[in-house]
């Protein structure tokens, strides 16, 4: 089964004036389709930065990632936005969503850019709240919903256009123990029934029985 992400010897260095500071050093890993990654470790070890760069926000100093046998890390900037629309979708620790719309709407947006017309994508975001068990709340103002409920909105968002990559960034952080159960509940769902790919940073270990497996970073490298 080809890998749905590798990523090899991966390095990425900040240059704060005089000095190069490595904030992700030589990162080798790989995933593949329906299972739940988990990246490890304590903050400021290097987990977010990781996870930007295997989601083409940031490109890697050093080192190649391929996302579905597509090599991305020697992509142009310009070309980066197109690889996010078709292979990634985000989860983020503080939801993200736009405060102005619907949970529809923010779902929309997305798919928006992903070149659905108009009628496709109330039908779709449609379809995907209801998947996330918030069909009754398509009309509703993130204002007015619950923190585990507009993080599944969030979820609804990044499933949007169908990406086989899904990456989250502290996805339970901001929730009690029962809404962070319900939403890794639900990724671990999404990702059997599918077969995507989820990789989930977090140094919340109330995650680990809805993972597949987990790796640990420290001070930028892989230590497990």
């Amino acid at each position: 089964m080809t890998p749905t992400l590798e990523a090899e010897q991966v390095t990425k260095i900040y240059q704060e004036g005089a000095f190069q500071v490595p904030a992700v050093q030589e990162v080798t890993m790989s995933t593949k389709a329906g299972e739940v990654v988990a990246i490890l470790g304590p903050s400021g070890s290097g987990k977010t930065t990781l996870l930007s760069m295997l989601g083409c926000m940031l490109r890697p100093t050093s080192g190649t990632i391929t996302i579905h046998g597509e090599c991305v890390s020697d992509l142009d900037e310009a070309e980066l936005p197109w690889v996010r629309r078709r292979y990634v979708g985000f989860i983020f620790q503080s939801f993200n969503l736009f405060a102005a719309l619907s949970a529809a709407e923010n779902v929309e947006v997305v798919l928006q850019m992903k070149g659905l017309d108009r009628r496709a994508r109330r039908a779709e975001s449609l379809r995907l709240l209801e998947l996330v068990g918030l069909g009754k709340r398509a009309d509703f103002l993130p204002r007015d919903m619950s923190g585990g409920e507009r993080q599944r909105v969030s979820i609804a968002r990044a499933l949007a256009g169908d990406p086989p990559l899904i990456l989250a960034d502290e996805p339970t952080a901001n929730l009690d123990a029962k809404n962070g159960e319900q939403v890794m509940k639900l990724l671990h769902s999404v990702t059997r029934s599918d077969g995507r790919t989820v990789i989930i940073v977090t140094h919340d270990h109330r995650v680990m029985p809805y993972i597949d497996r987990s790796v640990r970073i420290e001070d930028g490298k892989l230590v497990a």
